[in-house]
């Protein structure tokens, strides 16, 4: 059996939002149980606001969750001593989804890669530090490395900028990296490259992926080039989990069909041939506390009288668990 390197149980977490005539309580994460394997990814999908990049920054511990837990090797994380906190935030990286503010326009990129090999002794001389910071260059595609070591940020592409957060991320060997849309800023030639250069990076140094995207295209080429396991959201709760080809090839649940169904076809025939499900409503329900019912119901074309009534609970359907009443 693999090794589970990091669960959540149960997390959920409420902001308080101020309007003009009161203050609201909206519910990002609710009750979210994901578990990442050692060597294994997974792939996190939804629509922008469905409390992806929140469940991220649980994850790596910098939001606490107001309830449930989140285990490192079956340590609750907000329970470990200084010291385990030290390795835990050591082993557990990201990568922004915004290069260009992810890095330090005042610092050169030796001067962006070399701390953490020095704070975490990874390297024991200056020299040690300049022959690192060129292997991490190497890693990721920046050759000669003697090009890019003083150059500063604005000197940069988007795609170099962000292979250099790629390659601070790496620079201290974590198990886990949390890749938050780490390509949608990027242009669309260059997001496959990137991906490529993850997926490598996993092969050569052993590394879980939390992949985090809003485009079912982009996840459906990480899960098929790396496989792993894809957990669809949907406003704060996973609708649908189970292994990546599967849910690609035969999506359960309503709105993991929309996204799909959302993908471009190049080929025109079939794009026409395909069948589209509908939706109700573009608009997105508002995520507040104690909400009744399913929270997709008001664009779900499959949406019965229990769905206005009733949550659904996230049961076990065929290989994948599944949260919706038509396969109750």
């Amino acid at each position: 059996m693999s090794e589970t390197l990091l669960e959540t149980k149960n997390v959920t977490k409420i902001f308080e939002v101020k309007t003009k005539t009161k203050k609201e309580k909206l519910v990002a994460v609710e009750n979210v149980s994901i578990n990442i394997e050692k060597g294994r990814d997974l792939v996190i999908v939804g629509e922008s606001g469905s409390g992806k990049s929140t469940l991220g920054k649980i994850v790596l511990g910098l939001m606490k969750p107001d309830f449930g837990t989140v285990l490192y090797k079956g340590k609750d994380i907000w329970k470990m001593t200084k010291e385990e906190w030290k390795n835990f935030r050591r082993n557990a990286q990201i990568i922004h989804q915004d290069p260009y503010s992810s890095l330090n326009p005042m610092r050169t990129i030796f001067q962006t890669l070399s701390p953490p090999l020095i704070q975490h002794n990874l390297a024991k001389s200056s020299q040690d530090v300049q022959k690192r910071v060129s292997e991490l260059l190497s890693l990721v595609g920046l050759v000669p490395p003697s090009d890019f070591m003083n150059r500063y940020p604005s000197r940069m592409s988007g795609g170099q900028m962000q292979r250099v957060a790629i390659a601070r991320a790496i620079s201290i060997n974590p198990e886990l990296i949390v890749a938050d849309e780490a390509v949608s800023m990027l242009d669309a030639s260059l997001r496959v490259e990137i991906v490529d250069l993850l997926l490598n990076l996993k092969n050569k140094l052993g590394t879980s992926f939390l992949f985090i995207t809003h485009d079912f295209g982009i996840a459906r080429y990480f899960i098929k080039k790396g496989g792993g396991k894809v957990a669809v959201m949907y406003l704060g709760n996973i609708v649908e989990l189970g292994e990546g080809d599967s849910v690609i090839q035969k999506p359960m649940h309503p709105y993991t069909k929309a996204l799909i169904a959302s993908v471009p076809i190049p080929d025109p025939v079939k794009a026409k041939a395909s069948e589209v499900p509908s939706l109700r409503s573009l608009d997105l329900t508002q995520p507040r506390i104690n909400f009744k019912g399913c929270k997709f119901a008001s664009r779900c074309s499959y949406v019965r009288e229990i769905c206005n009534n009733e949550a659904p609970l996230l049961r076990l359907v065929d290989d994948r668990e599944v949260a919706c009443h038509l396969y109750d």
